[in-house]
């Protein structure tokens, strides 16, 4: 039985060729055979601590003398109450991650202030 040819034209830049029919038959590709993906065991639940009170630091801008320092909100919104203006102290707050004080913006510190009376 004589061989059948076709055209193969799946050549690159190369030009077409001429091929047994039974090397251009493939077999049909199916989907690549994927690898199952490990469970990931599941993240422990962050244990649920209540928020520590807010700690904060007042310092007069003048002289740097600290007026007061580990304050509650409600004393320091007391404290600021008899202050002149806002601009008179510069306003930390107790940062546990840092270890150490940090200084508010003013837009914060203008927050504290709007408490006062309240």
């Amino acid at each position: 039985m004589a061989k059948k040819w076709v055209l193969d034209t799946e050549a690159k830049g190369t030009g077409a060729q001429m091929l047994p029919l039974e090397k251009t038959l493939r077999e049909p590709v199916g989907k690549p055979a994927r690898r199952p993906v490990p469970e990931r065991e599941p993240k422990p639940a962050p244990a649920s601590q209540p928020a520590a009170p807010r700690r904060f630091k007042v310092v007069d801008v003048m002289t740097r003398e600290v007026l007061a320092e580990g304050a509650g909100t409600r004393a320091t919104v007391d404290l600021l109450s008899e202050l002149r203006s806002i601009v008179d102290v510069a306003l930390y707050v107790w940062s546990d991650r840092l270890d150490d004080w940090q200084l508010l913006s003013f837009a914060e510190s203008k927050m504290l202030w709007n408490l006062r009376g309240s």
